[in-house]
């Protein structure tokens, strides 16, 4: 089986790391969305399912049509979703670019793309596309991170170093680590309507240490899992590594720490 390049990598570790970000991310991503009386979602870059678990679970009139460019994310997702009795007979897993579906005009009613247009080299191209395979009036959400939106407190150098050449990296594999704050350009000029950006943002300090350092060590797993590639090619040292680790533990321990850290989930219609 072959795969595209991703910056994270498709190993057991960072399959299961996508189920907790997943999970973790869940009341965040979902508390203003609503596909209640949709009935055909198209999920672009389905990855290991986790989004489209909670996709069926939350509304289950839902028939979701999951596409990935992934073998083994999908052998991971259809491995997932036929494992779960309310899954069954209510989704289909395709092999498929997305910036050429294959599919018809009119062929859904909803999609929902989540975590998907920071790797891809033309995110413009993928949304014209989902744009075309929707019918009028129906509904697109999309997630995405904004990257320089980052701040954690205490200074971390090491782990600044690290976080520079993490989105300087994906910049040089065509990626877009800060494509959250372009949605809504990107949204209109594939011809969108009704538009609504919303910033949506963690910022825990003393006020929730138990969660503060909940996300401080899922940052961390979320980090590590592009080091193998960053250290191969060279955009940072094993030293700078080490030191982050040894940073992002004790400021997931200090009774003072700050994390903050802001996605953008855009809404159009077609």
């Amino acid at each position: 089986m072959t795969d595209f390049p991703y910056l994270h990598g498709f190993s057991a570790e960072e399959q299961e790391r996508l189920y907790r970000q997943a999970r973790f991310s869940e009341q965040k991503i979902f508390s203003t969305i609503d596909f209640s009386r949709q009935r055909k979602l198209l999920e672009v870059g389905v990855g290991v399912g986790a989004q489209t678990e909670i996709l069926l679970r939350r509304f289950p009139n839902l028939y979701v049509t999951g596409i990935d460019r992934s073998d083994r994310q999908l052998a991971e997702a259809r491995k997932l979703l036929e494992n779960n009795p309310a899954a069954k007979g209510r989704f289909e897993l395709l092999k498929m670019d997305a910036g050429v579906l294959e599919f018809e005009m009119d062929a859904f009613d909803a999609a929902f793309i989540c975590w998907v247009l920071e790797h891809a080299p033309d995110p413009a191209r993928v949304l014209s596309e989902v744009r075309r395979v929707l019918k009028v009036g129906s509904r697109l959400v999309v997630n995405e991170v904004m990257n320089s939106s980052f701040f954690l407190d205490p200074y971390s150098p090491n782990t600044w170093k690290y976080w520079m050449a993490y989105n300087d990296f994906q910049l040089s594999r065509n990626g877009d680590p800060f494509v959250g704050a372009k949605l809504g350009n990107l949204m209109l000029q594939q011809g969108y309507e009704n538009i609504q950006t919303e910033v949506k943002t963690w910022h825990l300090d003393n006020r929730r240490p138990a969660e503060r350092r909940e996300i401080i060590n899922f940052w961390t797993e979320l980090l590590l899992s592009a080091c193998g590639q960053l250290i191969e090619n060279g955009c940072v040292t094993e030293e700078i590594v080490d030191g982050m680790k040894t940073e992002l533990h004790a400021v997931a321990h200090d009774p003072n720490a700050v994390f903050f850290f802001s996605f953008m989930q855009a809404r159009g219609i077609v």
